[in-house]
């Protein structure tokens, strides 16, 4: 039954800084707030994961999603390795997972394809995504999708068995699955624009003045994260 309650673990890959917590208090808060209000149904248990928590056992949940981070999925960090461990198990046991961001190049990462800083730059503001593939779960059916990015790495290459759902020029990989149970979003339908443009004025010296105003100016436009929840549950669903 499509509303049945489900048990997901929230694997949180990084912690709000103090100075966004008027904004967002903490990355649970942003995805609890998402799906209360597009998927009640969905229940989160919380690790973390950056600070060492993982679950004792893949079967602790139905499925798992993961938050981004400020790290890179190539970093030499302990808890980065453990976390591509377990997302080798999730797929040995073909356990339902999500990856946001960060966990979207960790999915590809862990699994044997390539993740780099972006020759294109930083991704930011909110961009259109096409889709290049539909699958089952995709419902309600479009042609593209409009989120907030932020992400400086890419995928640059797939691993084995998998296929990209969604792109933009900026990024070629934008959407992609690894068999019927891995599924990989750059984008954050999570983000508030408030929070955005906070972290981009935060990221001014590195990311540059010029780009961020360019995407400051994108942060009005419509966004589709109620199509992307519903994705998301119709995929644990599945």
């Amino acid at each position: 039954m499509k509303d049945r309650a489900m048990n997901i673990g929230l694997l949180q890959c990084d912690h709000v800084s103090e100075p966004f917590q008027h904004i967002i208090p903490d990355y649970p808060d942003a995805f609890r707030d998402l799906f209360a209000r597009y998927a009640p149904h969905i229940s989160l248990r919380v690790y973390d994961v950056c600070h060492g928590e993982l679950p004792q056992s893949i079967d602790e949940c139905e499925g798992y999603i993961t938050t981004g981070s400020k790290y890179s999925v190539y970093d030499d960090v302990p808890w980065i390795h453990q976390l591509a461990d377990f997302v080798r198990l999730a797929y040995a046991h073909q356990r339902k997972f999500v990856g946001i961001c960060f966990g979207h190049q960790m999915i590809a990462h862990a699994l044997g394809g390539k993740v780099a800083k972006a020759q294109s730059g930083w991704g930011i503001g909110t961009k259109s995504v096409e889709l290049q593939q539909t699958k089952a779960w995709m419902q309600p059916e479009t042609r593209a999708y409009r989120l907030i990015l932020s992400h400086q790495d890419q995928v640059l290459e797939l691993p084995k068995e998998g296929e990209i759902l969604g792109r933009n020029d900026h990024c070629p990989v934008s959407m992609f699955g690894v068999g019927e149970h891995m599924l990989g979003i750059q984008a954050h339908p999570e983000f508030t624009p408030q929070y955005a443009e906070a972290l981009m004025d935060w990221r001014v010296e590195r990311i540059g003045y010029d780009p961020i105003q360019a995407a400051k100016a994108t942060l009005n436009a419509p966004t589709d994260e109620a199509i992307i929840v519903r994705w998301i549950d119709a995929f644990f669903s599945s």
